[in-house]
């Protein structure tokens, strides 16, 4: 299976969930500090834009990852619900047509930012986990929790680095690597306290 067609399944997941969700949960806290639901859904709108409406912003931005996310959320701010879901459903995908990897990477775990404070389980296919592990989402700089460490699978095909484990389910790890603390608790193996330390440090 292509990486552009697990992104487009992952993508029609979120959708799905997205349709369900009550009022309250498109304003219920995500796991993305300062972020609600709708927020998430508000950066995910990147997507709608051209290659070169994208650089320009974050040409303005200093081309600073965070400031351009925080820059796209505050403008999405304006948009009711309704418009939120109709531009996300309704998005071209320029960008991520051309960086499908980023993109999944990107998209699998702000659905989990979603879900997890929410309580919305879902089982991730497991080829859609080994594409993110293998490939996370560079602007997230993972090799600040990774370099160094082992990261083993425990449910999925899956182990990569050397050094001292981290083991763990396919989404703990994939949630781990990109800097959510959410799941230090549901990892073992000895290279865990280093990783704890890593996200104190970041």
């Amino acid at each position: 299976m292509t990486t552009r067609q697990l992104l487009a399944d992952e993508r029609a997941e979120l959708i799905a969930l997205l349709h369900t969700l009550s009022d309250d949960e498109w304003t219920a806290p995500s796991l993305c500090a300062g972020w609600q639901v709708r927020d998430i859904v508000g950066h995910l709108l990147y997507d709608t834009m051209t290659l070169l409406s994208y650089a320009g912003v974050a040409a303005r931005q200093g081309f600073s990852p965070d400031r351009t996310n925080r820059y796209l959320v505050e403008r999405a701010r304006s948009l009711s619900i309704a418009e939120l879901l109709q531009g996300f459903e309704n998005a071209a995908g320029t960008i991520t047509r051309l960086a499908p990897a980023v993109g999944l990477a990107d998209l699998l775990v702000h659905q989990q930012d979603i879900r997890r404070p929410l309580g919305r389980e879902r089982k991730i296919a497991p080829e859609r986990l080994r594409a993110v592990l293998d490939r996370p989402d560079p602007f997230a700089r993972p090799w600040r929790y990774t370099r160094g460490l082992r990261f083993v699978a425990t449910d999925i095909d899956y182990a990569r680095g050397s050094g001292p484990e981290v083991r763990g389910t396919g989404e703990a790890l994939a949630l781990a690597v990109v800097g959510r603390p959410i799941v230090l608790d549901e990892l073992d193996g000895d290279g865990v306290p280093e990783l704890r330390r890593r996200f104190l440090g970041a």
